[in-house]
Formats: structure tokens, C-alpha cells, sequence
């Protein structure tokens, strides 16, 4: 028996065989070809069946995990018409009499190398999408299978390196009862999309792949971020018994789907969902949740080749509204720049893009973009109960612009006969350090905040979130983010309004008493989440978690913290 510890990505328990998704052998042999038209039209013969094949994939995960993460399979097919990557390997072909494996090769590394070595981020990830389409194109010039895990009939525990978007799109859910990989983390394309279809899943383990094989029985424990490889019968049944446990655990759970949050000693918070589409919202009806706190619009940008109009932004808005009915939807305005591009937005070339012409920032630069998106959302404002929420404010003449902008269009579109609600809270995006400092001024003129964790947590403590090599940074418990989520409840509070969380804390189940603790009124996670958190609060004590709040934030490190809410909440 092997014991496993990587990171938890997916919650639950998986027992199954190992079933190795492996990419096949695609060595190939350079050959001098004579007719090199010929040789151009298989390449574009092997570009055309990959093309057929991520459209099903695409469909397949549209229907499996929503429109969010299919647009990345609108990516991968961008990338196999685009010409800057098709024309050299056509020219290759032609001036150096070449087969299309050769072609093919040069040009896909030429690229996967140029986009590993930018400092952005997101064209890093560019990268692997490169890799993951050009390895599909090789393998039909090649006449060699390539992965197809849509075809796993038997029920499986996946091991791989690591799953790309395709893959992970076309898990059955029926049959792959979890998976695990030697790299990774909470954040990639594959754990998120594991979350989503609700596979246990756990991730960067280094080395499962070489300690596995096929056939192999595996254990993955999702909550905990364990892996067991043969196990013995006592773990086994261990397990099992953990398994029913969790089984029983989520329908209990499904129990209080229509029910209101509520604390032991009888608080109210709110349990809200983050979406990128008007698909998501069934999910975040069907897991009770009870407003949409984060709206992702830049979503209905990408993955595609040109600026949505106002007509297509409004109809996209509206149905989102329409569908809460009368919970608040929390829209946030265009967030691109820093690790989110679009192809057909020239943006200029930074040191640091996540520090640089972004979100807010981005539209100000940009106030016809801006414009078109405000005019479609205050169109659609009559339609339910919409909030507006400006992203990466770091200083109030950006709000105040912003929202002159806002009311400059109101009264435009008035004048167009138009009719605009009334009730229309407008609020801040809390992510930046700064802002959290400065969170009093703010309050006096915004209706809310909403503290974005994932960005905030990065910058206060300087550290890259994506960088594996300084992952140990990413303390969302640490005294000083504590300090800093205090400090912006405590400002919204004293003037009247309220204040929510959308970043990744807000669904973490050591965080959650925190901030139950410190006041936090609205609470913004993965729709997947929101039923174990209601669970959690029901369990807690408002009052109880709010005394321990000064010593908390007194506290050293993070460890402490952690050790701290653990003890006191039998974690």
C-alpha cells in the first residue's frame, strides 16, 4: 500500500480501479516529400477532424458543466484556424519539402515556447492550450488513437500527469468516480471543472502516475487530499464506511435546499452563488442558493471575435434576472487585463499586467466598451433585482467616474423613453489593499462591497497565487487579510450598508466561522458549495465565533489561526 498527499480539489470520497490516461507515443520520422500540395492538404485534413472533434467536446461539456467552461473548447478551435499558427507550417512544408509532422512540430514548439517564457500569466496558459490542440492534430497525421475518456464504460479512478480542459470535459460522472494527477492546483481548468460535476479529485500529488498502474485499486480522498494506492481491507473499509458517511452527509445537505441561513443563536447571512453565464443560474437554484453574488460578464466576451453588442449583453443580463426573480444579482463590470485577454483587444504589452491597464481601469481607458455594457445592464435593470459592482477600484475618483458614467447613461437612456429602476445598488470590488485600508472614505459614498479573497490575498501578501514555487503565500487565514476583511465590514457596517465576500474564502469551511465572526453579511461561493456552508452555519454560533474576533486577529500566523477555529469548531 502507497499513501499519497497532494491537494485537495474536488470534495468527496472515490473508491475505483486506476484507469492511466496517457497521451500515445507520437514520435515521428522526418520525411523529404515530393508533392507538397499533398502534404498540405493532410495537414489540413488531420486540422479539420480535430476541428469535428472538439466540437462535440465542446457540446459535451457545454451539457456537463455549463457554458462557462466550454468557451474554453472556442479557444482550442481559434487556435486550429488561426492563421499565424496554419500558414508557417503550410510554408514550411513548401520551402523546405517537409512532412506536416515535422511542420507541424517545429511551429507548435516555436509557439509553446515563445508563450512559456511571457511573464503574463494567462499567455502562459496559452501554452498548454497550444499543446493540448497540436497533440490532437499529430495524433490523426499519425493514425494513432488519441485519449478519449467520453469512452471509459466501467467505473474508474483517472491518474494522469494532468488533465486538460478536453479531457476533464468529457468525464462521465457515471463512470469516473474521481481522478488524480501529479501536478495541479485549486485554481486550474481541471479542479474546477471537477467541482462542477461534483467528481472527488485530488490533485498535485508528484507522483501518482509512476506509483500506480492500470487496474490498480485507488482510494482518492478529496476532503483531506489523500491518495491510497492498493489499500489495505481495514482502510478499505475505513473508507467506505467515510464514503457512506459523506453520502448521508449530502443529503442532509439537499434537505435544506429552500431553507434560509441561519446561524445557531439565529443570525441571517446570506449564501450566494458565483456565475459566468446564464446557464449557471440552475445551478445556483438548484443548490438553494439565494442571490447571485458574482456575475463574471467578461465571460460573454471571450471566446469570441468581436465586442458583444448592447442588444446581446441585454438579453444575457435579462435572462439572469429574470431567473432570480427577486434575489439580488451582483453584476461585475468587465474585469479583463492580467490573466484575462481578448484576441480582437490590442492591449498594450506590460511588465506586470496584473498591476497594470485592467478592470476598471481597462474601461475608464475604454469608455465605449464601458458605455455599451452600462446601457445593457440598466436596460435590463427593470427585470429583477440587479446590483452593479465596479472591479479593481483602487482610489475614489475611479469610483466616482465610474458612476458618473453610470448615471450619465441612466439619464440618456430616460430620455430615450426608456425605463431604468430606481433601486439599483452600486458597489465596490474590494481587492486591493489600499481600498481595504481606506475602506471608511469608500463606504460613505458606495451601497456595499464585496471583498474579492483571491486577488486581495495575492497582492497584500506579494505573492503570485499561480506560482507553485511560493504557493505557501496564499494565506488566506493570516492576521493581516483578517485585519483587512475587519476593517472593510466594520466600514460598511458603521455607514449603513452591507458587505459580501466572492472570492474562494468565502466557501472555505475554516474561513466560513471567521467570518461569521467578524459580520460578514453575504457569503459568494461555487453553487456546490452553498449547501455545506448552510449546514456549517446552522451549526454555529454567531456570537461565539464573534468573541474569539480580537484574538484572532491578534494572532501571528495563519497556522495559528487555523489551529485556533479547528479546535473551537471540532474541524
Amino acid at each position: 500500500m502507497k499513501n499519497l498527499q497532494g491537494i485537495a480539489a474536488s470534495n468527496g470520497i472515490a473508491i475505483a480501479k486506476a484507469y492511466t490516461l496517457e497521451i500515445p507515443d507520437l514520435s515521428f520520422e522526418s520525411v523529404k516529400v515530393d508533392n507538397v500540395e499533398q502534404e498540405i492538404e493532410r495537414l489540413h485534413e488531420a486540422l479539420n477532424v480535430s476541428k469535428q472533434e472538439l466540437e462535440i467536446i465542446k457540446e459535451h461539456a457545454r451539457a456537463s458543466v455549463g457554458d462557462e467552461h466550454a468557451e474554453v473548447f472556442s479557444a482550442h478551435l481559434l487556435v486550429l484556424s488561426d492563421p499565424e499558427l496554419i500558414t508557417p507550417m503550410e510554408d514550411k512544408i513548401k520551402s523546405e519539402q517537409v512532412n506536416a509532422e515535422v511542420a507541424l512540430d517545429e511551429v507548435a514548439q516555436m509557439f509553446i515556447n515563445i508563450f512559456k517564457n511571457m511573464d503574463n500569466e494567462y499567455m502562459r496558459e496559452r501554452a498548454a492550450d497550444i499543446k493540448d490542440v497540436t497533440e490532437r492534430v499529430m495524433a490523426h497525421l499519425l493514425g494513432v488513437s488519441f485519449p478519449n475518456p467520453a469512452l471509459i464504460n466501467e467505473e474508474v479512478i483517472v491518474i494522469a500527469e494532468d488533465l486538460t480542459p478536453s479531457d476533464t470535459a468529457q468525464l462521465n460522472k457515471q463512470f469516473v468516480k474521481g481522478f488524480t494527477t501529479n501536478i495541479g492546483g485549486r485554481t486550474s481548468h481541471s479542479a474546477i471543472m471537477a467541482r462542477s460535476l461534483e467528481i472527488p479529485a485530488v490533485v498535485g500529488t508528484r507522483s501518482v502516475t509512476t506509483d500506480a498502474k492500470d487496474g490498480d485499486l485507488i482510494i482518492v480522498d478529496g476532503i483531506e487530499g489523500k491518495v491510497f494506492i492498493n489499500p489495505d481491507e481495514n482502510l478499505l473499509a475505513e473508507y467506505r464506511e467515510k464514503q457512506a458517511n459523506f453520502a448521508k452527509q449530502k443529503e442532509l445537505w439537499a434537505q435544506l435546499k429552500d431553507e434560509p441561513t441561519i446561524s445557531k443563536d439565529g443570525v441571517s447571512v446570506e449564501l450566494a452563488a458565483n456565475i459566468g453565464t446564464p446557464a449557471d443560474v440552475e445551478g445556483v437554484l438548484n443548490n438553494g442558493g439565494e442571490a447571485v453574488g458574482l456575475y463574471r460578464t467578461e465571460f460573454l466576451y471571450m471566446g469570441s471575435n468581436d465586442f458583444p453588442t448592447e442588444d446581446e449583453q441585454f438579453e444575457a443580463y435579462k435572462s439572469v434576472l429574470e431567473a432570480m426573480g427577486d434575489k439580488a444579482v451582483v453584476v461585475r463590470t468587465l474585469d479583463i487585463g492580467g490573466d484575462k485577454e481578448l484576441s480582437y483587444l490590442d492591449l498594450p504589452e506590460e511588465m506586470n499586467p496584473f498591476l497594470g491597464v485592467r478592470a476598471i481601469r481597462l474601461c475608464l481607458e475604454r469608455k465605449d466598451i464601458f458605455r455599451t455594457q452600462l446601457r445593457a445592464l440598466l436596460r435590463a435593470s427593470t427585470y429583477g433585482n440587479l446590483k452593479i459592482m465596479f472591479p479593481m477600484i483602487a482610489t475614489l475618483e475611479e469610483f466616482r467616474e465610474a458612476k458618473a458614467l453610470l448615471l450619465e447613461e441612466k439619464d440618456n437612456l430616460i430620455s430615450e423613453g426608456i425605463e431604468i429602476s430606481d433601486n439599483i445598488e452600486v458597489g465596490i470590488m474590494v481587492e486591493i489593499p489600499s481600498t481595504a485600508v481606506a475602506a471608511r472614505q469608500f463606504a460613505k459614498e458606495v451601497d456595499f462591497f464585496s471583498i474579492g479573497t483571491n486577488d486581495l490575498i495575492q497582492y497584500t501578501m506579494a505573492a503570485d497565487r499561480m506560482n507553485e514555487k511560493i504557493s505557501y503565500l496564499y494565506q488566506p487565514y493570516h492576521p493581516a487579510i483578517l485585519t483587512l476583511v475587519n476593517n472593510v465590514i466594520e466600514a460598511a457596517h458603521a455607514e449603513g450598508k452591507w458587505a459580501g465576500m466572492c472570492g474562494e474564502m468565502a466557501g472555505d469551511p475554516i474561513a466560513i466561522p471567521i467570518l461569521l465572526g467578524l459580520g460578514l453579511d453575504e457569503f459568494s461561493m461555487s453553487a456546490t458549495s452553498i449547501l455545506p456552508a448552510r449546514t456549517q452555519i446552522k451549526n454555529l454560533s454567531k456570537a461565539e465565533m464573534a468573541s474569539y474576533k480580537d484574538q484572532l486577529l491578534s494572532m501571528s500566523t495563519a497556522a495559528e489561526v487555523e489551529a485556533f477555529i479547528r479546535e473551537k469548531t471540532n474541524q
